[in-house]
């Protein structure tokens, strides 16, 4: 069996110290008040997103989150693709003192399997 790669390292480190939650919770969530924040690239949001999230790509989410959610109570859910990224971002969120933070596991595949709505 081949050693993980160091991204695949340092995804997992970041998922032992962050809560996932599944597609379903992560709607419910978002319909009692969460923000989902896609994280991913501006190119693959346009392309596609969780209906009602916010773009903050990974690259500016540390830079931008303080103007964009400045409580750091809100309940935040972050998304990618297929929940790498997201959990990294949610990671540093954290660290960051954002203290109601999740990763959608999964990603924004795992969120289109379940039939939730697209913009």
């Amino acid at each position: 069996m081949p050693y993980p790669t160091r991204f695949a390292q340092l995804t997992a480190d970041a998922k032992s110290r962050i809560r996932e939650v599944s597609p379903v919770e992560a709607g419910k969530q978002q319909a009692g008040g969460a923000v989902l924040i896609d994280v991913r690239e501006r190119e693959e949001f346009v392309q596609g997103h969780a209906a009602g999230a916010i773009h903050l790509s990974k690259g500016l989410l540390e830079l931008r989150i303080e103007e964009t959610i400045p409580d750091p109570a809100t309940p935040i859910i972050c998304y990618c693709g297929g929940g790498s990224r997201s959990a990294l971002a949610a990671d540093n969120l954290q660290k960051m003192g954002y203290t109601n933070v999740a990763s959608l596991a999964g990603g924004l595949k795992a969120w289109r399997n379940e039939g939730l709505p697209i913009s």
